[in-house]
């Protein structure tokens, strides 16, 4: 089967992705008490990055979505689809196995020495910007083991309050490199809004001056004019796009990341909180473009905010 042209399990025959059964496998959500200092937080840190406080009651703008959904949502699907190791389960069930990275290993301590061919990535399966690259026999692994164990020892999402990582069980995950040598492929982040892709966020040289670009589903390019040329659309953008849509049916927002090898997308991962809302966007309008996406779309959930922040105060 060839993903890069359309895996059968995305034709028009099948509905949403199976988020109940991500539900099911979830860890049981126990009754949280609530933290009465999280809004002073949450504000004082977009405060700190936008110079402005945000709107937490009556959201706008899709940096301040996120804030709310920090505060206020608790979809029990969350932790398991945020969870590298769960998500890839959930992915090979709906799309295929051929979508999903290898797994070389799973653990929580990394053994005394490497024993998986080089290059491969270590990762820990509950956190963010937790990733390591081995590519050749002299890596310091000392070093990295330590690193490893640091991240076991920390819990991730209590100090940005992104709840949804606090639920996921702590651990570490080996995957093959995807990237040609020394170099990391693309990263294709799609916003997926109320089951629908309205933009691409491209990741250039993430392992030096990481930067990117935006643009929307027809590969239009939507951030303002850089030294960086445009990237070629992917050959497999269209198959991008309808995985996403079928990973993100049933959310008003995710995002849903892939990376392309040799013309095929494979699946990285999915994000409920992306740079924690707290990175400019570029052009700057695009915060209120996609801010009014996610509007339009928790309304066509039937689940409108007062509703929701109502159920939270109970």
């Amino acid at each position: 089967m060839r993903p890069d042209v359309m895996s059968p399990r995305l034709g028009a025959e099948i509905g949403p992705a199976p988020v109940a059964v991500v539900a099911e496998r979830s860890a049981p959500l126990k009754p949280e008490r609530r933290d009465p200092l999280a809004a002073l937080r949450v504000g004082l840190c977009y405060w700190w990055r936008h110079g402005r406080w945000p709107d937490l009651t009556h959201p706008r703008l899709f940096t301040e979505w996120v804030q709310w959904r920090k505060l206020h949502d608790r979809d029990p699907r969350y932790p398991a689809l945020a969870d590298k190791v769960a998500a890839k389960a959930f992915v090979a069930e709906t799309l295929g196995t051929e979508w999903v990275t290898p797994t070389l290993w799973r653990g929580r301590a990394l053994p005394a020495e490497p024993v998986w061919p080089r290059p491969f990535v270590v990762k820990s399966r509950h956190g963010c910007n937790q990733t390591a690259f081995v590519h050749d026999e002299g890596a310091e692994w000392a070093g990295l083991r330590r690193r490893a164990r640091g991240w076991m020892r920390r819990g991730y999402g209590w100090w940005l309050d992104e709840w949804a990582y606090r639920r996921i069980e702590r651990g570490l995950l080996i995957e093959p490199f995807l990237g040609d040598a020394r170099t990391s492929p693309l990263d294709y982040k799609l916003f997926v809004f109320g089951g629908r892709v309205e933009a691409v966020q491209v990741h250039l040289d993430r392992d030096g001056r990481h930067r990117w670009i935006v643009f929307d589903r027809l590969w239009r390019r939507v951030s303002g004019a850089s030294a960086d040329a445009d990237p070629p659309r992917p050959a497999s953008l269209s198959a991008m796009i309808a995985a996403a849509e079928v990973l993100g049916a049933g959310f008003d927002f995710v995002r849903v990341d892939f990376y392309e090898v040799a013309g095929r997308p494979v699946f990285g991962e999915m994000t409920f909180y992306p740079g924690s809302g707290l990175y400019r966007l570029d052009p700057p309008d695009l915060d209120a473009t996609w801010g009014e996406c996610w509007r339009r779309a928790r309304e066509a959930s039937a689940t409108p905010v007062s509703a929701a922040l109502r159920t939270r105060s109970a």
